[in-house]
């Protein structure tokens, strides 16, 4: 069993649910390059410098600022910024229940698990069933960490996960794409394209970071004294500027994949994801 990281209470109408937080993912070892003296070979360390005084201050002589104006600031007291943060209730107070699929994912920030609290297990399981039998996502806000953060409860696999969700004021407007005119010829083209490379299912173990598991590699190669090669830079491929014939050479490519009786697979090129169709039948 995982340990949980946090305690909360979820609450809807007069109904208390004791639940736990666990942490719902597993955050990558990131490949990391440190700044060492060349000299040497020793990490370097960071310290923080005054330019008015032209000196390296330390630690203990900083004090926190907000800047209001351009390079005025207000400087607070430890005590200031306590007063300032938001009363941890550890409270899940749902407000509404609404249909999963309009809450649009650009909204989604951090998941966590949720897993029934100490006598909470018969009301933990009847608000799951509750919401996975109505396709039903619980919002509402949670208080803990000095800040208040708005939260959506959906059904996952056997249980419940958090979603922390961004606010409103955070999303940026979405760049317009109606500045282009659209040819009934090209769309139809188009969504043969999409029709032939679709799935029905999304399966995420077949993506895989390969930047990173190459790097990883190199690094090794690196550690045992050898010297990491340089791959030949790929000329850049002539761009189609016409756009039905891309798409009919898209389809023609896909359609000889087809004849393979291959699989979906899927590789990064240039530090981006793919999606090659390797199907022997349409989804």
């Amino acid at each position: 069993m995982p340990r949980a990281i946090a305690s909360a209470t979820v609450s809807f109408g007069l109904v208390s649910i004791p639940v736990n937080l666990y942490a719902a993912i597993e955050p990558r070892a990131e490949v990391r390059f440190h700044w060492l003296h060349k000299d040497c070979g020793t990490r370097v360390k960071q310290q923080y410098y005054c330019p008015k005084h032209d000196e390296v201050v330390s630690r203990k002589d900083l004090v926190r600022g907000y800047e209001f104006a351009k390079d005025r600031y207000v400087t607070f007291t430890p005590e200031e910024l306590q007063a300032l943060d938001a009363e941890s209730t550890q409270m899940i107070e749902i407000t509404e229940f609404v249909p999963i699929e309009k809450i649009d994912p650009i909204y989604f920030e951090h998941p966590y698990h949720l897993g029934p609290g100490k006598g909470g297990q018969r009301a933990f399981a009847m608000l799951g069933k509750a919401m996975a039998e109505m396709d039903r996502a619980a919002l509402g806000q949670y208080a803990a960490r000095g800040k208040q953060y708005l939260v959506m409860v959906r059904p996952f696999a056997d249980g419940l996960v958090m979603q922390q969700l961004h606010y409103a004021d955070e999303i940026r407007p979405a760049v317009a794409m109606n500045n282009g005119r659209v040819n009934e010829s090209e769309l139809k083209l188009a969504k043969q394209l999409v029709e032939q490379i679709s799935s029905n299912e999304f399966n995420p173990e077949s993506y895989k970071d390969e930047v990173r598991e190459r790097v990883r590699k190199q690094i090794q190669h690196k550690v045992k004294g050898q010297d990491i090669t340089t791959r030949p830079t790929e000329p850049s491929k002539r761009k189609v500027v016409d756009l039905m014939e891309a798409l009919k050479a898209s389809l023609s490519k896909e359609t000889g994949r087809k004849a393979t009786g291959g699989r979906n697979t899927v590789r990064r090129v240039g530090g981006r994801r793919r999606h090659h169709a390797k199907r022997s039948s349409a989804a």
